[in-house]
């Protein structure tokens, strides 16, 4: 019995404790909440609905407490009902109801976790999406893990998703990229506005072994050879990496595509005639402050050219006419006023602004021994997602990157996710992995399998500790989708490898000898089994490894 089947259980038995009564079985809240007290000594599990609804049926808590005890405690799942304080209670499970959550995952397998709350649910998810004008940075590979995690995550609980990124290859950064490319070909100074760092030197001397004859060409059409073949190779180079590192998309979206086809001048002729553009001082303008934002936002400048929230609210117009239900920006720190601004372009075009949702990632900083590490030999400037993955790995970069909200800084000490030993988040979890793949060789070689095991049996307190953990995973997997915050399936994972590894020290899982015989051996591999299945399912929707020998 899961959380959320004991939580449904203590719902329909609360309705008919009300009926029975003559009550308002309608206050009831459609999911009961169902947690874990922080002394096991008190039960599996606890909950507060009597107090939650006895007041809106003129009942005293404690009374209503009395009467869903006495009919939890009828039932054969339930080994003990209590009350506690002015109203709470407390469940212990039979072994044997707590050992069909072992059963579940066996039988779900790789599925176990999964939901359908999004079934349906077309979801346009827009992530990294950093500029083809040098490798992707911190911030960028924060998003690469999360982004890619969200996506999978999403999908568990059964959302159709779309992973994209946005090429910039429009405006004036992409021209500041070619002039430094040209600079660099010619062996002039960087412009003080252009780009520095070993890869423009790179990326300049590859474009003119593809096109030796460019530094002879008209200014225009040289800076035109530099542009188109810099911003493509650049662009090779982040679609590499990303691959590498485990994130690929299923559209790479190009702004420049937006002004080509004539989506921004047919998005601005769609607000001009609802109303929602104005003309003033020679500039078109946005009422977004109709819409939740701070202010009125140029669209079209006084002289004619069309400013950057123009093609955002053309690529908006295209998300949701390719018939995505929700679309999902990750952005970096510097882009909070995006959240009203996006969501007051979308009201302006015809669409719920809660159709769109805007999650902020906050700065990554590397550490060694309490100090900043900020320089890239190859970038100049900044530390990229090659140079994290070439210090801690694919799997320590991604799970370091997962592991803390994104609404909070994050400092990656170098040593700690270098290190093998259990202080290391991410080798902690696949050490409990690997731990569990080789007891299942063990028992094959033993000859011992987990077929029908008597899980009623399982009945020591680590055990029970364990079983609990694993059925709490479908909450967190749901969570995670909900609120958008990945990283509680990593924090997930380390809880249950740390309850495992405690059962692992108090449980003698395979036998020894004449102990063979002993059916809770056979109990406690499918319990074993178990764990080793949703450990992997965890990894598998962070896009981590689950490795089977360390």
């Amino acid at each position: 019995m899961t959380p959320a089947d004991l939580a449904a259980l203590i719902r329909s038995i609360a309705v008919d404790v009300l009926n029975a009564r003559g009550l308002d079985a309608s206050v009831l809240p459609e999911e009961i909440t169902v947690e874990r007290p922080r002394n096991p000594e008190h039960g599996d599990y606890a909950t507060n609905i009597a107090l939650q609804v006895a007041k809106r049926v003129g009942v005293v808590p404690r009374d209503l407490a009395t009467w869903l005890v006495a009919e939890l405690a009828a039932n054969e799942g339930i080994a003990e009902a209590t009350i506690a304080g002015p109203g709470f209670v407390n469940i212990r499970l039979a072994a044997a109801a707590q050992g069909e959550v072992v059963a579940r995952i066996l039988e779900a397998g790789e599925t176990f976790g999964n939901s359908d709350i999004y079934a349906g649910k077309t979801v346009n998810l827009e992530f990294v999406s950093a500029n083809p004008t040098g490798p992707i940075h911190l911030g960028g590979t924060r998003w690469a893990a999360v982004g890619d995690a969200l996506g999978r995550i999403l999908q568990a609980n059964g959302a159709a998703v779309t992973r994209e990124y946005y090429f910039n290859d429009h405006g004036g950064q992409i021209d500041r990229f070619a002039r430094s490319l040209m600079a660099a070909a010619k062996g002039e100074p960087t412009p003080e506005d252009g780009y520095g760092g070993g890869y423009i030197q790179e990326i300049a001397q590859a474009v003119l072994e593809a096109h030796p004859d460019a530094l002879e060409l008209p200014v225009t059409e040289c800076q035109e050879v530099f542009r188109a073949n810099g911003v493509e190779m650049m662009f090779s180079h982040i679609r590499s990496s990303l691959h590498e590192f485990g994130t690929d998309f299923d559209v790479y979206f190009h702004e420049n595509s937006l002004f080509e086809s004539g989506a921004v001048e047919r998005a601005i002729a769609t607000l001009k005639e609802n109303g929602n553009l104005y003309e003033s001082e020679g500039a078109w303008w946005l009422k977004s402050s109709e819409f939740g934002d701070d202010k009125d936002r140029v669209v079209i400048k006084s002289d004619g050219q069309a400013a950057y929230i123009a093609g955002d609210i053309a690529y908006l117009v295209d998300k949701f006419e390719r018939g995505h239900d929700l679309a999902i920006y990750m952005l970096g720190a510097d882009h909070h006023g995006y959240i009203a601004r996006l969501k007051a372009a979308a009201a302006a075009l015809g669409y719920a602004p809660e159709r769109v949702e805007v999650l902020i990632g906050q700065m990554v900083n590397l550490v060694r021994e309490g100090k900043a590490i900020r320089m890239s030999k190859r970038a100049g400037t900044v530390i990229t997602l090659d140079d994290l993955v070439e210090s801690i790995g694919v799997d320590g970069a991604r799970y370091s990157m997962i592991r803390s909200s994104v609404d909070s800084s994050l400092d990656i000490d170098l040593a700690l996710w270098e290190s093998q030993s259990s202080d290391n988040p991410v080798y902690y979890v696949q050490y409990g992995h690997a731990r569990l793949s080789s007891i299942m060789r063990k028992a094959a070689d033993i000859g011992i399998t987990a077929e029908n095991p008597d899980l009623s049996l399982l009945t020591h307190d680590r055990e029970g500790d364990l079983i609990r953990t694993l059925g709490e995973f479908p909450a967190v997997v749901k969570a995670a989708a909900e609120l958008r915050e990945p990283h509680r399936v990593a924090r997930y994972a380390e809880e249950l490898a740390a309850v495992f590894h405690r059962f692992y020290d108090n449980c003698q899982i395979l036998p020894r000898g004449e102990e063979e015989k002993q059916p809770v051996f056979t109990a406690r591999l499918a319990l074993a089994m178990a764990t080793r299945q949703v450990l992997a399912n965890d990894l598998r929707l962070l896009g981590v490894s689950a490795p089977e020998r360390m």
